[in-house]
């Protein structure tokens, strides 16, 4: 418990001292050190410039749209191709595992992916992103597994009673695999949210740009013209003395924040029995 509570403060540091340096002042924040996790002189100019730039809320939304349609597509067609690749009777089932398992290991590559998309006119549309990364074969894969988990009795109870396969995906292999799709929701989620690649090249409108792609500009390549640049923007006098690394831990924290507010939602699902409330044999 004491190595593991040591790895984890290595994380935990990093991660408050960037919050205490976002509500610090700009100059407080300017003289702290890497250690300090409790915010000095605290304001929240930062955030307020973060939360009322135009161009940074305008990815944000973006980034929501991305992620919330995206995993939404990829979870109805993931457990929709895992509903039907652990049917028994499935015609080419082998050979049709054998070709997904073959474009996991070897995918095409990112100029036959552009090519598509051009083709298929989607350059500059978010639903170039989400389309790209409509399945995932691994997290497929993991999907099969728990609806293999389901007794067949349970489904030839079912298509005796009258009903179809997608009165059983949504009335047994749904509810049985709470746990299951909690994962692979989460996954998904993260995937899409952190999503900064692809959209680079696909949307080539700063309108539709993400939300990682201008805290990867701003943080990372050190881009600030495109964030305070444009001061006509704020109503701040002190703008000029504003701390860039207190600047970007806000931005960070705003990044952060969707995706714990969707931890707890997801994490309840873990611990409960994948088959609970099913059969007993």
């Amino acid at each position: 418990m004491v190595v593991l509570g040591a790895i984890t403060l290595t994380m935990i540091i990093p991660l408050l001292n960037i919050l205490a340096r976002s509500l610090s002042g700009p100059e407080a924040s300017a003289t702290m050190g890497g250690l300090e996790i409790f915010p000095k002189d605290f304001d929240l100019i930062n955030y307020k410039i973060v939360l009322n730039h135009p161009k940074l809320m305008k990815a944000f939304w973006n980034s929501i749209f991305v992620t919330v349609v995206g995993t939404f597509i990829n979870i109805m067609l993931t457990t929709s191709a895992a509903y039907v690749l652990t049917r028994p009777k499935l015609v080419f089932k082998k050979v049709i595992m054998v070709f997904l398992i073959f474009m996991m290991l070897f995918e095409p590559g990112l100029v036959p992916e552009y090519l598509v998309v051009t083709k298929l006119g989607l350059m500059g549309s978010k639903w170039s992103v989400i389309l790209v990364s409509a399945v995932n074969v691994y997290y497929l894969v993991i999907m099969m597994r728990y609806f293999e988990e389901i007794p067949e009795s349970i489904f030839e109870a079912a298509t005796l009673d009258g009903a179809g396969h997608l009165r059983m995906m949504f009335s047994i292999v749904f509810p049985l695999s709470k746990a299951g799709m909690a994962t692979i929701t989460m996954f998904y989620a993260v995937l899409r949210w952190n999503e900064y690649f692809k959209a680079s090249i696909y949307l080539i409108k700063a309108n539709d740009t993400l939300f990682q792609v201008v805290l990867r500009q701003f943080v990372v390549l050190g881009d600030t013209t495109s964030i305070v640049g444009q001061q006509n923007l704020f109503n701040y006098n002190d703008l000029a003395r504003i701390d860039y690394t207190a600047l970007k831990g806000a931005t960070i924290i705003v990044a952060i924040i969707p995706i714990l507010l969707l931890y707890p939602i997801v994490l309840k699902y873990y611990a409960k029995d994948a088959m609970g409330g099913g059969v007993k044999e």
